[in-house]
C-alpha cells in the first residue's frame, strides 16, 4: 500500500525547514499500515451526520485543516482518510470512492458504507484525529428522502424554501465543476417560472402566494460530474405553513437625518421598527455606534439603550411596531460627527437605519433677543423719562450746549414774546391778570431771564392806531404769549359765573398787598359792569387773538404760548373760539393754576402753625418767582433758546428743540 504525501511548502523555507520533512516523510513509512497505534490529538465524531441513500452521491468533509487546529498555511501537512471498521486506508476507487484533500466522495453510495470515517491529518512534529459518520437509509419507495428537513412557509404571502445543500455546491464550485438543481413536490418536477414557483438562485425556490395546499415535501437534486461519474445528491424538505409570519422589518426612524444637540445636555432617539405579519416577530433591535454594539441597559450609564417595547396593530395594515431609545444623558464632545445606526436583526434580513449628530449652531436668537429686550426697555424708559422730564433735560441742553443754538439777535425781531392778555374794560380782564401780565412776567421772563417783552399798556406808543400796533409788534415778536382765564373769550359776563369763583381763588393766593389793591379794583369793575348786562371784548384783544391764531395754525409764522391763569370746565371751554380749542388740544397750555394749587397745598401747614402764633391773623405767603418752579420750567421751555452759534441767513441752526 501506497502512502500518498501532501502539503503545502512555502518557497522561501531554510535548510531546517528541509530537514524537517525529510524526516517526516521517513517517519511516515513505520505507520502507513494503519491508524490505531498512533498518539493523535483526538477531535473524536463530528457532530454533523452525512446522511444519504443508495445509488446517490455523499461527500464527507474533515474540519481539521483549519486554522483553529493548526497554522495549515505554513506548517506541511498530510491528510489520509480510514474506514474504523476495518483499519484500512481509503484510497481512489473507480466509480466508487473519490479521496480529494480533506474531502471523502462516494460515487455511488450502498448500504455498506454506512459507518464512521476517520482522518488524521499528520504535521513533521503532531498529528490529529477526527471521525466523521455517514447514515445510509434504505429507500422506502416513497418519492424524496428518508430524512427529511422541516422548514415553515408563512400563509398569505410571498414565501422560499432553501435547498440544504450548499455545501456540495461550495465545494463543487472550488472544483470549477459545474451543477444543476432541480426542485420537485413530492413526486412531481417543478419547472422554473410555472404556476407559484420560480427558482430565485441555486438554492432558492419561491412561491409567490403561500397557500395551505402548498405545504408537503420538496426534494431539491443536484446533479454534476465528479470522478468521470455523474450523480446526483438530493434532499427533502418538510414544509408546513404557518398562521404567524413576519416579513422583512421595516426602519421608520432614525432615516439617515441629521440631527443637532447642545452639548452638556441630555439626548434620546428612538430607533421605530415596523415589522408586517401576523403575531410577534422574532426581530431584535440594536443600537451601534463606533462599529461597536451598545448594550448598556442601565441609567447609571452614561450611553444607554432602553428595553425594547412590543404593540401589534392591526389596521391599516397587520403587523407589530418595535421600539427603543439611545439615550444620552449628557452629551459630550466625542459624541459629535459620528453615525448612530439602528440596526434590526431578523431571519428575513438585517435593514437599518441611522442618524448623525451635530452640534447645536450657535443660539443668536437668545442674544439678539436679549439685545432688542434690553433695547426696548431702554428705549421705553428713555420715552418715559423724557416724556415726564421732557422741560427740565431741554432747559439742561441749552444751558450747557448754547453754542448749539443760534443767536436769535440777528432775525432781525425786536421782542422775544408778545404778551397778550385781557385789558380794562375788556371781558375775563381782573386785577389778578393785570398784575400778572404787567409784574409777574416781567419780573421773572425780563429781569432774570433776560427775555424782552412786549406789553401792551405798557410798551404802546401813544396815540399808535390799535391795528397798526398789533400788527407791527406781533411781527417783531418770536412768540406770543396769551394770557387767558374762564372768561377771556365769553360774550356775557354772567355766562361765566364760575369765573369769579376762580378770580377770587386767585385772590386768595396772592399776597397781602396784592389782596388789598384787588378788593378796590373789583368794587370800581364791578361798577362798571353792573350798568349793561352785556360786555363786549375789546378791539384790541379780538385783533391779537386773531392775528395770533391766523399766523400760527394757517401761516405757521408764529408759536403761540397759552398762558391759562384759571382752571377752565369742559362747559367753559365750549365756549372757547375753535382755534384756541384746537391749539389747546395740539399743544397743551402752562397753567397758572396748577402753580397756585400746589403752593395751597404744600403751604397749608405752615399758614396754620402761623395762625397760631399770631393768634388767629389771616396771612398768606407771596407767590414764588423761583426759576425751579415746574411753571416757569414750561416758560422758558416755550420761550426762545438764547443760543451763542452766529450763522448766516442761509444756514440753519442745528438743534431746535
Amino acid at each position: 500500500m501506497t502512502c500518498h504525501v501532501t502539503g503545502q511548502r512555502d518557497s522561501t523555507m531554510g535548510l531546517t525547514s528541509a530537514l524537517g520533512s525529510v524526516l517526516f516523510v521517513l517517519g511516515l513509512s513505520g505507520i502507513c499500515t494503519g491508524f490505531v497505534q498512533e498518539n493523535c490529538t483526538n477531535y473524536k465524531l463530528q457532530f454533523e451526520r452525512i446522511y444519504s441513500v443508495p445509488g446517490d452521491m455523499a461527500m464527507l468533509n474533515s474540519t481539521l485543516v483549519s486554522p483553529d487546529v493548526f497554522n495549515f498555511t505554513t506548517v506541511p501537512y498530510n491528510i489520509t482518510w480510514y474506514d474504523s471498521k476495518t483499519g484500512q486506508e481509503m484510497s481512489n476507487q473507480t466509480g466508487r470512492i473519490l479521496v480529494k484533500e480533506e474531502t471523502l466522495w462516494f460515487l455511488n453510495v450502498t448500504l455498506d458504507d454506512n459507518g464512521e470515517y476517520v482522518t488524521i491529518v499528520r504535521t513533521p512534529f503532531r498529528c490529529y484525529r477526527q471521525a466523521t459518520k455517514l447514515i445510509v437509509d434504505s429507500l422506502t419507495g416513497e418519492c424524496g428522502r428518508p430524512r427529511k428537513v422541516d422548514q415553515t412557509l408563512m400563509n398569505g404571502v410571498a414565501d422560499t424554501l432553501s435547498c440544504p445543500l450548499k455545501d456540495y455546491m461550495s465545494k463543487l464550485d472550488s472544483y470549477n465543476i459545474s451543477s444543476s438543481i432541480k426542485w420537485y413536490k413530492g413526486c412531481e418536477h417543478i419547472v422554473d417560472g410555472t404556476g407559484k414557483y420560480s427558482y430565485r438562485d441555486m438554492t432558492t425556490l419561491m412561491i409567490q402566494r403561500v397557500e395551505p395546499q402548498n405545504n408537503g415535501s420538496y426534494t431539491c437534486t443536484l446533479t454534476f460530474t465528479l470522478g468521470g461519474i455523474t450523480g446526483s445528491v438530493s434532499e427533502t424538505i418538510d414544509a408546513r405553513i404557518r398562521e404567524v409570519y413576519s416579513l422583512v422589518p421595516q426602519v421608520r426612524e432614525p432615516a439617515s437625518e441629521i440631527i443637532k444637540a447642545e452639548i452638556g445636555s441630555s439626548f434620546s432617539k428612538r430607533c421605530l421598527v415596523f415589522v408586517p405579519g401576523v403575531g410577534k416577530p422574532f426581530v431584535s433591535i440594536l443600537w451601534i455606534a463606533r462599529d461597536k454594539f451598545i448594550r448598556n441597559t442601565q441609567p447609571s450609564d452614561r450611553v444607554y439603550t432602553s428595553q425594547t417595547s412590543f404593540n401589534i396593530q392591526d389596521v391599516p395594515d397587520k403587523g407589530a411596531w418595535l421600539e427603543r431609545l439611545l439615550i444620552i444623558s449628557e452629551l459630550r464632545e466625542e459624541d459629535f460627527h459620528i453615525n448612530y445606526t439602528c440596526r434590526s436583526y431578523s431571519s428575513r434580513g438585517h435593514p437599518e437605519g441611522y442618524f448623525t449628530l451635530l452640534p447645536a449652531d450657535p443660539n443668536i436668537i437668545l442674544p439678539i433677543g436679549s439685545v432688542l429686550g434690553g433695547v426696548t426697555v431702554l428705549f421705553i424708559i428713555g420715552v418715559v423719562i423724557y416724556y415726564l422730564f421732557k422741560v427740565d433735560i431741554v432747559l439742561w441742553f441749552r444751558r450747557v450746549f448754547p453754542v448749539l443754538y443760534t443767536n436769535k439777535d440777528l432775525d432781525g425781531k425786536l421782542y422775544d414774546a408778545y404778551v397778550a392778555y385781557p385789558q380794562r374794560c375788556a371781558v375775563g380782564f381782573s386785577k389778578e391778570v393785570e398784575t400778572f401780565a404787567l409784574h409777574t412776567l416781567p419780573q421773572v421772563l425780563e429781569k432774570a431771564c433776560g427775555y424782552k417783552l412786549f406789553i401792551a399798556g405798557r410798551d404802546c406808543l401813544p396815540g399808535h392806531a390799535v391795528v397798526d400796533s398789533v400788527e407791527e409788534n406781533i411781527q417783531a415778536s418770536r412768540r406770543l404769549l396769551l394770557v387767558y382765564t374762564a372768561s377771556t373769550f365769553t360774550s356775557k359776563r354772567h355766562t361765566s359765573s364760575t369765573s369769579s369763583n376762580n378770580n377770587n381763588h386767585l385772590s386768595k393766593n396772592s399776597n397781602n398787598n396784592e389782596n388789598s389793591e384787588s378788593k378796590t379794583d373789583d368794587s370800581s369793575s364791578s361798577m362798571s359792569f353792573n350798568g349793561s348786562d352785556e360786555v363786549y371784548q375789546d378791539t384790541r384783544q379780538q385783533l391779537e387773538c386773531m392775528a395770533a391764531m391766523h399766523r400760527a395754525l394757517v401761516e405757521g409764522s408764529l408759536k403761540v404760548v397759552l398762558v391759562e391763569l384759571e382752571e377752565i370746565t369742559p362747559a367753559q371751554l365750549a365756549l372757547f373760539p375753535e382755534s384756541v380749542r384746537h391749539l389747546r388740544k395740539k399743544q397743551g397750555a402752562v397753567c397758572w393754576w396748577k402753580y397756585l394749587r400746589m403752593r395751597q397745598r404744600r403751604g397749608s401747614g405752615i399758614r396754620r402753625r402761623e395762625d397760631e402764633g399770631k393768634g388767629g391773623q389771616d396771612t398768606q405767603l407771596p407767590p414764588s418767582h423761583s426759576l425751579s418752579s415746574r411753571f416757569w420750567k414750561e416758560m422758558r421751555y416755550y420761550m426762545p433758546v438764547r443760543g451763542k452759534r452766529v450763522i448766516y441767513p442761509e444756514k440753519t441752526a442745528l438743534l431746535n428743540l
